[in-house]
């Protein structure tokens, strides 16, 4: 079996934001491939691991030079796992923060935070991303100075690919909509509010359980969820800190991952420069803080697990480095191994196993 990771970054268009690596799964190692310059700020990817394909947002500008979100297509080669272009397309009329594909690999939902909006773009026979199939606008606002408007930060697809869950930081809610897989349309379903001021960002569902969690930005914690695929609605169970009782300083959230067999649950400080731990009560769904690692870089933006579990590879933006650790499954704590890719503001990671 081979593995590869996939690194989107921040970059200008002439410099290479989009990276392809090998993936050691003895060691957590990774190897630089390929570099892909193009795309400005491709920061956010996903992966078609059925019909080896990525997507990665970026910004474009219009006719009148604003700012709007593009997302382009790749095909990738699964004897090397080098990427080539299939083609760019606008996907919404502000710029874009977060991607993901649905489960039929059919169309692409992305994330704006400027425009607070989210998007749905179809996908084309030959894998290229096609016409905008849906558009829906948030409105309103919070207490947090962050909070003047809508900011929808990310969505993420419930399994079974019913529902999609959309995190709006600037709401303090999440929402839950319906899934039309064939026409590439949300209905709303239900929403959810969180205390006012924590900002939602990216949230998680655990593997089997009925059970989700969202990482809040602006307040450092992470809310445990019920969520009941029936109904598509999330009801709050318990809410706790990303940060030690004894951090003082300044620090904002940023991403969250579940192990494969959903006993620990990761999430990421920006300002501790941290990840957090937490054990995960299967009867409950509520959360026990393990241990607070290090990220050995600044700005741990976002990072990702390995397919099997055994590593965790953090992108620090500011450390220009992606670490990789070594998962305890027993205990879910992290080991650094020593290993680092050194990356131009890297943001995201995603991995592709080729069997």
């Amino acid at each position: 079996m081979t593995i590869y990771a996939y690194i989107g970054s921040y970059a200008s268009a002439s410099g290479p934001g989009l990276l392809a690596a090998s993936y050691d799964p003895a060691t957590g190692k990774l190897e630089l491939l390929q570099e892909v310059s193009g795309l400005s700020n491709p920061t956010f990817l996903d992966v078609n691991a059925d019909d080896f394909r990525l997507y990665a947002l970026f910004d474009v500008k219009d006719a009148e030079g604003n700012r709007t979100g593009g997302a382009a297509a790749y095909t990738i080669d699964r004897s090397n796992g080098k990427l080539a272009l299939i083609n760019e397309a606008t996907t919404t009329p502000a710029p874009t923060c977060h991607l993901v594909l649905d489960e039929t690999n059919s169309f692409i939902i992305v994330a704006s935070y400027h425009g607070g909006l989210i998007g749905v773009s179809e996908l084309l026979e030959d894998g290229g991303v096609g016409s905008s199939s849906d558009l829906k606008q948030h409105h309103g606002s919070s207490v947090h100075p962050a909070q003047t408007q809508a900011r929808a930060h990310s969505v993420f697809i419930a399994p079974g690919n019913r529902y999609a869950v959309a995190c709006d930081l600037g709401l303090d809610k999440l929402f839950v909509y319906s899934l039309d897989a064939g026409a590439g349309k949300l209905t709303l379903k239900s929403e959810t509010s969180v205390a006012p001021g924590s900002g939602p960002r990216h949230f998680v569902f655990h593997p089997s359980q009925p059970y989700g969690y969202a990482i809040n930005e602006l307040n450092s914690t992470v809310t445990a969820f019920h969520y009941d695929n029936e109904e598509g609605k999330l009801t709050e169970l318990q809410t706790l800190s990303t940060l030690p009782e004894d951090f003082a300083g300044e620090s904002y959230c940023a991403d969250i991952h579940i192990s494969p067999d959903g006993k620990f649950v990761y999430g990421s400080n920006r300002g501790h420069d941290s990840i957090v731990v937490y054990a995960v009560d299967q009867a409950s769904g509520k959360l026990n803080v393990v241990e607070y690692t290090s990220t050995l870089g600044g700005h741990p933006r976002n990072f990702g697990l390995s397919p099997d579990g055994r590593f965790l590879l953090v992108a620090n933006r500011d450390g220009n480095n992606i670490v990789t650790f070594r998962r305890d499954e027993q205990s879910g704590k992290l080991e650094a191994t020593g290993d680092q890719l050194a990356a131009s503001k890297p943001v995201c990671i995603k991995f592709l196993e080729v069997r």
